[in-house]
């Protein structure tokens, strides 16, 4: 009867375990999105397709039909450092997660042995020697679901760091892109300055020859030198900008200086944004944006800690036991008599913790924890709320920048006729040389202005597509550490077969989950 009892009170916590776990179940926490992007100013070309986003909308850099773009990109996936980091954060993650589940196993056991050599009685000492060896186990049985809600924290908490891994690629292909366009941007105000340099020497050494005859004062030469000069030094200003941009394309690619120097020593244009930008709707970013589900599997990860705290103030129920073999030198027996079946100790056993006087900490602790989950909520809704402020931010600017660039295209037209008939005008006696020089000034600020701005229309594509979250699915199936890296990590560590891809990346990505 006792033992029926026995094995019916042990039957209880293990049924409860199964279905008893405190504290809240997540749900995704409501934010405020809007239903459709506010449209671009009315004087702009429209610039905006609200059309679901597609399979080629991730690969947004492709639009600019740049093969050293592309080629850049596919670079700085495979090589930046800062993607190597989150990638080892993921397998950081993962082990930690495994290492949770093992929780629900036996959480402490282990295999003992020892020999002992003494003596015995009074007033003659007996030797007497001893061995043993034996397996003990404590499994603290899961009936409140703390260690399910600790497998949950850390599990979202995993699936975290893919998306963190995700929105990292985001930033480094944006950060690519815009570093390229700077560059390119860079290089054109280069040749903008250098063929106004060309004209404001034809204005030079029309004005000296025209001091040379007498027919002008020194004034008009001593002008035309003074524009040239000042033109003269944009332009190591503007190569150091352009220096400086291959110095941060070189961190993105993961590459020393003179490597990326090799990549782009030939000069190109400035990449040409397509007309439009299709941007789906608002609430796509709540699937598409890494950063976004970042913030919302933080926060299911503390509200399952909310469970853990709850846990620990019921009771904690506990099986242990051990079984060996143990034998001395005492009597007949002998140190061999060990490995004998008779020789065989066990003993099992079940008690239960309930830390009653601790009950004011442990609820202080829940509060804590709930605390934290409601700041993880807000983070999430005040990110989601970012998300849209960028993007507007982003087709504000790319919207713009369109616009400006078109009317600084004519400007550019009108004020190079302006130049070249300022300087006839001149020839002829017609007009001043500070006509000509206000004239040329206009003409280099216009241009070098158009020039900037069409960078400015690039970067303005670029920020939509960072600001919606593009890029990521350039991962697709490949892995998220790279093979020099896992082959480091192998020598140096036994990761067994945790280093292939699918036992640390997801079998369902974190974008694909309801």
């Amino acid at each position: 009867m006792a033992r029926r009892w026995k094995g019916a009170a042990l039957a209880i916590p293990l049924a409860l375990a199964q279905a008893c776990m405190v504290g809240p179940n997540y749900k995704t926490p409501s934010a405020k999105v809007a239903e459709g992007w506010m449209a671009p100013p009315a004087a702009a070309t429209p610039v905006v397709s609200q059309r679901p986003l597609n399979a080629m909308d991730a690969y947004w850099w492709k639009a600019f039909r740049d093969p050293v773009l592309d080629e850049l990109v596919e670079a700085a996936f495979q090589n930046n450092l800062t993607l190597q980091i989150a990638g080892t954060r993921v397998l950081k993650a993962r082990a930690e997660l495994n290492y949770a589940i093992g929780n629900l196993f036996p959480q402490q056991q282990g295999l003992s042995g020892g020999i002992d050599y003494g003596g015995v009685g009074k007033p003659v000492a007996t030797n007497v020697a001893s061995d043993n060896m034996l397996f003990a186990a404590t499994w603290e049985i899961d009936v409140w679901g703390k260690i399910r809600r600790g497998i949950e924290a850390d599990e979202a908490a995993y699936l975290g760091t893919m998306a963190s891994y995700d929105d990292a690629l985001v930033t480094t292909i944006a950060d690519v892109a815009s570093s390229y366009v700077n560059l390119r941007t860079a290089e054109e105000r280069i040749r903008v300055a250098a063929r106004n340099v060309e004209t404001q020497r034809e204005s030079l050494r029309v004005a000296t020859v025209q001091y040379d005859y007498g027919e002008k004062s020194e004034l008009d030469v001593r002008q035309a030198e003074a524009l040239l000069a000042q033109t003269e030094a944009q332009i190591p200003v503007l190569r150091n900008l352009a220096r400086q941009a291959k110095n941060a394309l070189a961190v993105l690619l993961g590459e020393t200086p003179d490597a990326v120097e090799a990549r782009l020593s030939v000069p190109a244009p400035i990449p040409v944004a397509p007309a439009e930008a299709t941007v789906g709707i608002p609430r796509d970013l709540l699937r598409r944006r890494p950063d976004v589900r970042s913030a919302g599997l933080a926060a299911a990860s503390q509200s399952a800690l909310i469970g853990v705290a709850v846990a620990n103030m019921y009771p904690a129920f506990s099986l242990s036991g051990s079984f060996g073999l143990s034998s001395s030198t005492m009597g007949q027996s002998t140190l061999l008599d060990m490995f004998t079946w008779p020789a065989r100790v066990f003993q099992i056993g079940a008690s239960f913790l309930w830390p009653i006087f601790n009950y004011g900490r442990l609820v202080n602790q829940v509060r804590v924890q709930d605390a934290t989950f409601q700041g993880a909520v807000l983070n999430y809704q005040n990110v989601v709320l970012n998300a849209q402020r960028e993007v507007e931010n982003g087709l504000s600017a790319f919207a713009t920048s369109r616009e400006a660039m078109d009317r600084l295209q004519k400007a550019s037209t009108s004020a190079t006729r302006a130049t070249y008939l300022s300087l006839l005008q001149y020839k002829a006696g017609e007009t001043l040389y500070t006509t000509v020089v206000t004239a040329e000034q206009t003409q280099l600020a216009i241009q070098d202005s158009l020039a900037s701005m069409k960078g400015n229309v690039a970067l303005g594509l670029i920020a939509v597509y960072r600001a919606l979250g593009g890029g990521w699915e350039l991962r697709g199936d490949r892995d998220v550490v790279s093979d020099a890296v896992k082959a480091e990590m192998a020598r140096r560590t036994s990761w067994g077969d945790m280093l292939e891809i699918q036992e640390h990346i997801p079998a369902v990505s974190p974008v694909e989950e309801p």
